[in-house]
């Protein structure tokens, strides 16, 4: 039986924790955004990602992200999607360490080798419940719960696990030297962009919305992902030692400068320093550090916080002059926060910080920022037409839209037969 490293894996179990938490509180921040009527269903949407995920990770998404590589030829449809070898986490014991190379061993490809393989996937687990859970906010209020479990699990078989594995799981994107530490690509450009995709195919809402029926709830939620994201972006280290501790403050440090570049921003022109605006502001920070928390020095961590805290400010701006309905604001705080996080990691990434990191666009290697720059490029279409398409399939299925009536309603009525207040209007 392998030793463990006691240190390094109660650790991981904690990051694993906490990135848990960080879906309900995505139900809290999105419950309060949303009507009084809407709350439950909002919130219903992402603790049923919490269970049905898991169940798909179990049967076969843990294997599509990581089993096999394009090093080897052991993959599928050439460094796009893994195999099924440990399909039902078969071939994983309590003895199987989370360290996979290639099969010449000289090219580490994921993990640790003093951490179980279960902790592992059990980490990787709650990074892909989330994520589906983010694009919720840009259909809120218009989208039918039998509809949204088909979207979840199509999504997540066609976008997400692919892009795991591309990029974390010794994939095409892994192979061709592209980075992301904990998820600016994997998680949050993808999600905003499949946001976007759902606001363009579901079209607005049929009835006004009073919306942001409760800021405490939205409070209550930004801080409950802001303490879990400490787990999302550290735990991306699989280790303790200066990356993960760089990383976690990081993590504080773009998450505070971005919301108080948000508040002033709002202050400036809106006349008011609104508290939604700093939570907002906050998330976006924490959403944009993403794939750069273990690759950047602090002081460029501060400077990719205000970015993010002014370019997610100006984007939600744009949108709302478009008209595009994305109702909680997915695109312009998780797709551009991610988008930009990406970018910016191509210049201000440096292997001074980590060494498995690269040298950005001011160290001098002006390839590795056109690599990060035409991954935005790709991913953003990928999941962009994938998640339209998937939506219109559906859609010949099973109806995805409400009808004007059933929005009058709300849809914690007339789809779960539940209301969260007794007064719900």
């Amino acid at each position: 039986m392998p030793t463990w490293d006691t240190g390094n894996t109660g650790f991981m179990l904690l990051a694993t924790s906490l990135v848990m938490l960080m879906t309900p509180g995505l139900a809290f921040f999105y419950g309060g955004l949303v009507g009084r009527k809407n709350v439950l269903t909002i919130m219903m949407q992402s603790f049923v990602s919490m269970g049905w995920t898991s169940v798909i990770w179990y049967l076969f998404g843990f294997s599509m992200c990581f089993s096999g590589n394009c090093v080897d030829g052991t993959d599928l449809l050439g460094g796009i999607v893994g195999n099924f070898n440990w399909a039902f986490m078969s071939g994983i014991d309590l003895n199987t360490s989370s360290a996979v190379s290639t099969a010449a061993g000289n090219i580490a490809i994921f993990g640790n080798a003093g951490i179980p393989m279960i902790v592992f996937a059990a980490y990787q687990m709650m990074f892909a419940i989330i994520t589906p859970a983010l694009i919720t906010g840009a259909f809120a209020n218009r989208v039918k719960f039998g509809a949204y479990l088909i979207f979840l699990t199509f999504w997540l078989i066609l976008v997400y696990f692919p892009f795991v594995h591309m990029m974390w799981g010794g994939g095409i994107l892994w192979e061709w030297g592209v980075k992301d530490f904990a998820g600016g690509i994997v998680v949050h450009n993808i999600a905003g962009m499949a946001a976007l995709a759902s606001v363009m195919y579901v079209g607005k809402r049929k009835v006004i919305d009073q919306g942001m029926h409760s800021i405490p709830l939205i409070a209550l939620g930004t801080g409950l992902l802001w303490f879990g994201w400490y787990g999302f972006n550290a735990g991306s280290e699989f280790a303790v030692d200066s990356v993960t501790a760089n990383a976690f403050l990081n993590t504080d440090l773009a998450a505070s400068f971005a919301g108080i570049t948000w508040l002033l921003l709002a202050w400036r022109i809106e006349k008011k320093p609104k508290f939604v605006g700093l939570l907002t502001g906050a998330v976006a920070g924490l959403a944009t550090i993403t794939p750069a928390a273990g690759y950047v020095t602090t002081s460029s961590a501060v400077l990719i916080g205000i970015v993010a805290g002014a370019v997610c400010y100006f984007a939600v701006a744009l949108k709302n002059k478009l008209g595009w309905d994305d109702a909680l604001d997915v695109w312009g705080v998780h797709g551009v926060g991610g988008m930009i996080g990406i970018i910016l990691l191509g210049i201000f990434g440096t292997v001074a910080v980590n060494a498995n990191g690269a040298n950005g666009l001011l160290y001098g290697d002006s390839s590795f920022f056109i690599k990060q720059l035409l991954t935005v490029i790709i991913s953003s279409i990928y999941a962009f037409a994938f998640t339209w398409i998937m939506l219109f399939v559906i859609d010949k299925i099973t109806p995805v839209k409400l009808t004007k009536k059933e929005e009058e309603i709300g849809l914690d009525e007339i789809l779960h037969g539940e209301t969260a207040y007794t007064d719900a209007i």
